[in-house]
């Protein structure tokens, strides 16, 4: 190991034991690394002048056409919040459901896939189900240890549910690490591997954790009853047609919103930043539908608008023209409504500071790249990986494990921003590695490690929100179960790469 070497490895352990010394995530990776740029160039080991590069990285990643779309889930999935749906959508599936045995814990689970393919951000998925789950499952006499893993465990899955926040910039990571990966390998014009390619390869996936869940719970419902009893029915509850009409209002326009927004990214109708911008629009119609309006016909038009231009925008502008005009009156009567709430000021700022907050990490974590690759580190991992027993899997056998144990002590954010660049494009060298697959390994492992005790963030969340009858031990135990769960998926997922890569092969044919 070289000098330089040895700094990059310095610089590593600096920032680490700096995170963990709870200092700002962002000003750690610009202000160590900037640090180590001095020593090197003092030591004549570094040219201080590579920093020159950094402007121009830093407006690659403003000038990022698939970040834009960060801002825009953000916003679709705090406006969803705000407007309270999940509270009608968890009432009507519990009353569906909760007639058998476990029934109240599916619905909890089925709602919490809805919230978290619509927030697409763990932590605002933990505290809204946190809120509105915990109290419900507890008066109807279910285990505390259950109800907490539970929603601890539905709560992870807007790590890798599309269109999560974490899969978008996972993604963009990938994307480019597999353009470096070929572009070393002397392929110059290597494929492209897109944002679509990664939603398209988590749904199955995702959807598999789902079903896990809700076997789980069965299972649990049948051998000890009194963990997941059934709830009593409600005379005065809806039943028969009035049951169905009910489900379908509160379940047919967030389920319409989100399969609007994914199905125009996976049947190619929309980039990810254009379907981003229909989610937000769409959730601000919701939100202002839901608020309630004297004349709530031109909303109404304008939802019905928003999901017909998507299949017909490929007819060209004219024709859509109507609509567009259509959506453009409903869009002002909503954000007039909104606006006189108050709910799109809240909004507002809770979409700034979290968009903040991953830009300047992002910011911060590009510095830290430059630096690490311009004292050799990239090739020392390139060496290390390649060297390791058991070749390709024993390289990503040790960046899993590396990657989940970080988990620990960082976000998903900063492990994609810090970690992803420097060993992805390493693994992407190596033969039989597809990127997809990398990729949807990486997000359920960094959903693993979201609520793995003791130190898991969702679990946090949950005890900042949970009633004081759930205490942190039955949080601690309750996940357990779920962690096995999804341990035993990341080695389904590793045997059988096709969960990951069939769909994007069937839609993209890659």
């Amino acid at each position: 190991m070289s000098g330089a070497e040895g700094l990059a490895v310095l610089l590593v352990v600096a920032v680490c034991a700096a995170l963990m010394a709870g200092y700002p995530v962002a000003l750690t990776l610009g202000g160590v690394s900037f640090a180590f740029a001095i020593i090197g160039t003092l030591s004549g080991i570094m040219d201080f002048g590579l920093l020159g590069a950094l402007p121009q990285r830093i407006f690659g990643v403003m000038n990022n056409e698939v970040l834009l779309a960060i801002p825009l889930f953000i916003f679709m999935g705090v406006m969803l919040e705000r407007s309270r749906i999940a509270e009608d959508l968890l009432d009507t599936m519990g009353r569906l459901f909760g007639a058998v045995r476990g029934g109240l814990g599916i619905s909890v689970v089925i709602v919490g896939t809805l919230l978290a393919a619509a927030k697409g951000v763990v932590g605002a998925t933990t505290v809204t189900m946190g809120l509105i789950t915990l109290p419900t499952m507890l008066r109807h006499g279910y285990n505390p240890r259950l109800a907490a893993g539970t929603v601890a465990a539905t709560a992870t899955l807007a790590q890798v549910f599309p269109p999560a926040t974490v899969l978008v910039l996972l993604g963009d990571q990938l994307a480019n690490a597999y353009q470096q990966a070929q572009l070393a390998e002397g392929n110059f014009a290597p494929a492209a591997v897109s944002v679509a390619d990664l939603f398209a390869g988590a749904i199955v996936p995702g959807f598999a954790l789902v079903t896990l869940y809700i076997l789980y719970i069965i299972a649990r419902a049948i051998l000890r009853p009194a963990d997941a009893p059934a709830i009593p029915p409600d005379p005065a509850a809806p039943r028969g047609f009035a049951m169905a009409r009910r489900l379908g209002i509160v379940l047919v326009a967030p389920v319409a919103l989100i399969l609007a927004v994914l199905g125009s990214i996976l049947g190619g109708l929309a980039t990810p930043t254009e379907a981003a911008s229909v989610g937000a629009f769409g959730a601000i119609l919701l939100a202002a539908r839901r608020i309630g309006l004297r004349c709530p016909w031109p909303i109404d038009a304008a939802i019905v608008a928003l999901f017909a231009m998507l299949p017909l925008r490929q007819f060209g502008p004219v024709a859509i023209l109507p609509l567009i005009a259509v959506a453009v009156i409903g869009a002002g009567v909503a954000l007039v409504r909104v606006h006189r709430d108050g709910t799109l000021g809240q909004v507002m700022v809770k979409t700034t500071q979290v968009t903040s907050m991953i830009f300047v990490i992002l910011i911060g974590a590009t510095m830290f790249s430059l630096v690490f690759r311009g004292l050799g580190g990239d090739d020392l991992v390139y060496r290390t990986l390649a060297n390791l027993p058991g070749g390709t899997a024993g390289a990503i056998l040790a960046v899993m494990l590396a990657m989940f144990l970080l988990g620990f002590v960082m976000d998903a954010f900063e492990i994609i921003f810090v970690v992803v660049p420097i060993v992805a494009p390493v693994l992407l060298r190596m033969p039989g590695v597809d990127p997809v697959w990398l990729g949807v390994l990486m997000a359920v492992n960094l959903q693993t490690s979201y609520m793995h005790p003791p130190l898991g963030p969702t679990l946090f969340f949950l005890r900042g929100v949970a009633p004081p009858e759930i205490t942190t031990r039955h949080i601690y135990v309750g996940v357990i179960p779920f962690v096995l769960i999804q341990l035993a998926a990341l080695v389904i997922l590793w045997f059988v790469p096709g969960l990951a890569t069939a769909l994007p092969h069937a839609l993209y044919g890659r």
